[in-house]
């Protein structure tokens, strides 16, 4: 029988994947809001957007000495408060500098926060014997989208942003700070025990000797990340400028692009039981594809929120599979390879809405958008990489 402190646990680290899907999420649908609040243009506020990433990236590896510190409890729901308290900072930004400044900042507390709460969901599964991580990621798309509809329903109503997001951050404070009271107390195992022998030495020589296979899983990732960050950063503003969508109809396509990936990590899973990764990889590339092409060449507000609703259904694997396989690239501690690959992948999340702001301002968002596809190419032809080198056999997630 489960004990009861095991149950409330696992309660809380629900509570922690709810609360990271719902922050940064709450604000996607409301950024045509703020760009004309700001009177920014597309090229700004995609330099705004990059602040996000861009703290992950340059902070995000002090989540490790974090967790290690606090524990991986206190750090998941205690991050994850700080990131509630922070979100109605974006409404109250009065220039560009603030709003990418506000960005930043939850950035930060995103990348620690997800670090963290996967830790303590993995020492939760360990008390279960049996996996719940999966459940826990469907659980965070499920409050992606959630937040993307609340986002988008307020828009379309004309609520003001700042009630907005007020209202969703007491929310998420209330949902951290029961996390906090019910996550497992003290550190983390290893930090208890201690760490074997090579912890202290850097990976660097061993990432070195298999830098082919994690750069490729790297760009896969990239490509992967430039695909989901277009649904949050562009979709709504590309159906309601270059389509005339009306403003709750320009919040969907983030929103049918997180439900469908949802229902793509639910069956995810037996679809590489019973095909192997790399099938199921290229397949769901290929959809991502031809779906975002065809959207853009219909170029109608429907045709969007289907084809972004597809595309989320094809890349919907490829982070948990290309995870997965730098964990076991030959020669690399999975640690390592996790780490690395999951740390140049963000560069996706980086590099693609500066990019794609660019193109908007000289010709059109949808123009911007042509990217979608091209990175969709690029997975197809990365997704090779999940298998392991020397063998025939596709790599099972």
């Amino acid at each position: 029988m489960t004990p009861p402190a095991l149950r409330r646990a696992r309660v809380a680290v629900v509570g922690m994947f709810v609360v990271n899907g719902a922050t940064y999420n709450s604000i996607v649908p409301r950024f045509p809001t703020l760009r004309d609040e700001l009177g920014l243009s597309n090229a700004e506020l995609g330099t705004a957007i990059a602040a996000f990433p861009a703290a992950a990236l340059i902070f995000g590896v002090l989540a490790g000495p974090l967790i290690a510190r606090v524990g991986s409890g206190n750090a998941g729901a205690g991050v994850g408060l700080a990131g509630a308290i922070l979100l109605p900072t974006v409404a109250l930004a009065p220039s560009w500098l603030a709003l990418a400044a506000a960005l930043f900042l939850l950035g930060l507390t995103d990348a620690w926060a997800d670090a963290a709460m996967n830790a303590h969901g993995l020492r939760v599964q360990t008390g279960y014997g049996r996996s719940i991580v999966n459940g826990l990621h469907a659980v965070w798309s499920m409050a992606a989208v959630g937040a993307g509809l609340l986002g988008a329903a307020a828009s379309g109503f004309g609520v003001p942003l700042l009630v907005h997001l007020g209202v969703v951050a007491a929310v998420l404070v209330v949902v951290s700070v029961l996390a906090w009271r019910w996550c497992l107390p003290g550190p983390e195992p290893e930090a208890e025990h201690g760490s074997d022998g090579d912890a202290g030495h850097a990976p660097w020589r061993a990432v070195l000797v298999a830098a082919g296979p994690l750069l490729a899983l790297s760009a896969l990732l990239v490509s992967s990340g430039g695909i989901e960050d277009s649904a949050a950063s562009w979709g709504a503003i590309y159906v309601r400028d270059d389509l005339g969508g009306g403003a709750f109809v320009a919040g969907l396509p983030f929103v049918a692009f997180q439900a469908a990936m949802t229902l793509g990590r639910l069956a995810g899973d037996r679809a590489v039981d019973r095909f192997g990764a790399v099938v199921v990889a290229r397949s769901g590339a290929a959809l991502a594809t031809v779906s975002m092409a065809g959207a853009l060449l219909i170029a109608h507000p429907v045709a969007a929120v289907v084809g972004y609703a597809l595309t989320g259904l094809g890349v919907a694997t490829l982070f948990p599979l290309g995870f997965a396989a730098a964990g076991r690239v030959r020669g690399v501690r999975p640690g390592d390879g996790i780490a690395v690959v999951g740390w140049l992948a963000r560069l996706g999340f980086l590099a693609f809405p500066p990019i794609i702001g660019a193109v908007a301002d000289g010709v059109s968002v949808g123009a911007g958008l042509a990217l979608v596809p091209l990175a969709g190419v690029a997975a197809f032809v990365l997704a090779g990489s999940l298998r392991p080198p020397g063998s025939a056999r596709t790599l099972r997630a």
